[in-house]
């Protein structure tokens, strides 16, 4: 179903307000009210025919065997009998319409939290470790699974037979139902109680369980193996791992056991409450007081076991929701994060992207929230026109990746405008600026997926000669060929499976399949060895030509020939030119390359060295 037929803005109020907070999950439900009615009469209906029973019990009892009245108990018995076969039914139906809609509602609850963290700003995911969020999703949501697919229909099932049952017992007296109901407050009470207690343990427990989630994510992962084993901390992690485990079963014991004993009082309490009944009516008939009949008793206790079952299962529920209103915190949490990076109300779409590129004036801070720290970036412009080449250099925490980021919009300016085609980045659809602009990163991310799925992402219609291709242009083809399993060889976990060069070069093949007329190279080869770099820079050569390209470059061997280059230093352009022009002026560019050229010699000399 359509996220957008939920409304799930945030009641007025924090997410801690617990009357705004149930309200606002009742909210969840409104798509499915018509579904919910259907499950509603059959619920009303399940219960008349339940309460129904206790009286043909006491006509059975009181007048068809007493006065041998067989086709009298005939019909009572055949009554009784029907009345089983519906509340089955019912059950059955009921049962199969409440968990659709829970689930439907399950699925929402997903694919909000899911669609709500694919719109967060890059900053968000560098300060939320991965386990952490994959917890809100698997763990919380599936934390509230028992409640939104039985509680709401528990609860009106229960509440509906409890006053059913009540007005039958007052039908047939009065007197012992006010016997009956006596301590139902103080149950009522009791299980408020042992609610709270439970939702303080299931936040702490929720809270344990996305910290463990966070440390398998972490350590389990092909990256987090290696470097265990390489630093010999595997056993220090199993044994970090287990007192975090530990912890999770200290708090499950607890909130299992929370309030245990007052429940199994309430339990003990209901279940003697039929000796009071003949206790009570026994003494009435001994002291003269009125007559009660043996069916009045009989069908009084069974209407009273009736009343016990459901008022102990609605005590439950109340005990369930106030544990569920700690996951739906969690939950609501996600969902009300605020969504740094939007589009604005009419955005502007570009049918063909020309490819040039502007920035002016721009300032950056990744803190704005009245960090004293100084900008990453101030007052930079830069113009590149569209078909031309811009490399960006300068020494570590200049600002220069950050500056990439600002022309995707994985990042917004905090002052100044970033510009594609004379319009502001903030002004134009994602879809334009995801057509426009293509982003080849150090940190290349593959699939656990096919090599042919890895390719699709970026063009999912893309046809098997498509791919090719744009594999041949990465200078990666002929590898994939040789593999035993093609286009359909898994990549493994991140890539795994393939060196650093040759995961550089899918990435760039994907790219070339998009076709975007800006390119983005973020220090595409710097973490690569002189060779590969030479077969991958082949790559980017051909991915680079006719479109405009902004290369973050850390090897100043790969951007020579650009047509301007532009050296960064504390966050502003120190200088600006072509690479003749720029090692005239004997600054900061020229210092660059001077140790550029240095530590290639000491390279070149180490791989001269013997080895044996």
């Amino acid at each position: 179903m359509p996220r957008d037929h939920i409304d799930w803005t945030p009641a007025p109020g924090t997410s801690t307000d617990q009357p705004r907070q149930v309200r606002r999950i009742l909210r969840l439900f409104k798509p499915y009210r018509a579904k919910l009615a259907v499950v509603g009469l059959l619920v009303g209906a399940a219960s008349l025919v339940t309460v129904a029973t206790p009286f043909l019990l006491k006509e059975t009892l009181d007048v068809a065997i007493p006065q041998g009245r067989t086709g009298l108990l005939s019909l009572l018995a055949l009554g009784m009998i029907l009345s089983a076969v519906l509340t089955g039914i019912f059950g059955v139906l009921q049962t199969l319409i409440s968990t659709t809609v829970g689930q439907r509602v399950m699925h929402d609850l997903r694919t909000a939290v899911y669609g709500r963290l694919q719109r967060m700003s890059l900053a968000f995911f560098t300060r939320t470790r991965t386990g952490e969020v994959q917890s809100r999703i698997a763990n919380d949501i599936g934390g509230m699974q028992a409640t939104v697919t039985s509680t709401a229909t528990s609860l009106v099932s229960n509440l509906t037979s409890v006053i059913a049952t009540i007005v039958a017992m007052i039908a047939l007296d009065w007197r012992l139902t006010v016997v009956s109901l006596l301590l139902l407050p103080v149950f009522v009470w009791i299980s408020r109680r042992v609610g709270n207690e439970r939702k303080k343990i299931t936040t702490q427990r929720q809270k344990q369980m996305a910290a463990m989630a966070a440390t398998v994510t972490e350590s389990l992962s092909v990256s987090g193996i290696l470097l265990g084993r390489t630093m010999g901390r595997s056993d220090s992690l199993t044994r970090s791992f287990a007192e975090e485990s530990e912890g999770l079963v200290d708090l499950e014991v607890r909130s299992n056991m929370a309030g245990r004993w007052r429940m199994a009082v309430i339990g003990i309490v209901m279940s003697a409450m039929p000796a009071v009944i003949y206790w009570t009516a026994g003494l009435a008939l001994r002291t003269g007081g009125p007559d009660i009949s043996i069916g009045t008793i009989v069908a009084f206790v069974s209407l009273q076991q009736g009343l016990f079952r459901p008022a102990v299962s609605l005590l439950s529920t109340g005990v369930q929701i106030q544990t569920s209103l700690a996951l739906f915190q969690r939950i609501f949490e996600y969902l009300d994060l605020p969504i740094d990076i939007t589009e604005r109300e009419n955005p502007v779409h570009l049918d063909r992207v020309k490819g040039e590129v502007r920035l002016e004036k721009v300032e950056f801070r990744y803190d704005s929230d009245g960090d004293q720290r100084g900008p990453v970036l101030d007052g930079v412009d830069i113009d590149v026109p569209a078909g031309s080449s811009l490399a960006v250099v300068g020494p570590t925490g200049a600002g220069k990746s950050t500056l990439g980021y600002l022309v995707p919009r994985l990042y917004d300016v905090t002052g100044g405008r970033v510009t594609l085609d004379g319009v502001d980045v903030r002004d134009l659809d994602f879809d334009t600026l995801a057509r426009g602009i293509g982003v080849v990163s150090q940190e290349t991310y593959l699939f656990h997926a096919s090599v042919g799925d890895n390719l699709r992402f970026a063009k999912p219609d893309a046809s098997d000669e498509e791919i090719e291709q744009a594999a041949r242009a990465a200078q990666i083809h002929d590898h994939i060929a040789s593999l035993p399993d093609g286009y359909d060889t898994v990549v493994g976990e991140r890539g795994h499976r393939f060196s650093g060069g040759e995961k550089q070069r899918l990435a760039i093949a994907r790219t070339i399949l998009r076709d975007p007329p800006v390119l983005i190279l973020d220090e595409a080869t710097s973490a690569l060895d002189t060779r590969t770099e030479h077969a991958v820079q082949e790559a980017i050569d051909a991915l680079s030509a006719n479109r405009t390209t902004l290369t973050i470059a850390h090897r100043l061997s790969t951007i020579r020939n650009a047509d301007q280059i532009v050296v960064l230093d504390s966050g502003r352009v120190a200088e600006r030119g072509t690479h003749e022009e720029l090692l005239e002026q004997e600054g900061r560019y020229a210092e660059l390359v001077r140790r550029d050229a240095r530590l290639d010699s000491a390279q070149g000399d180490a791989q001269l060295e013997p080895t044996g």
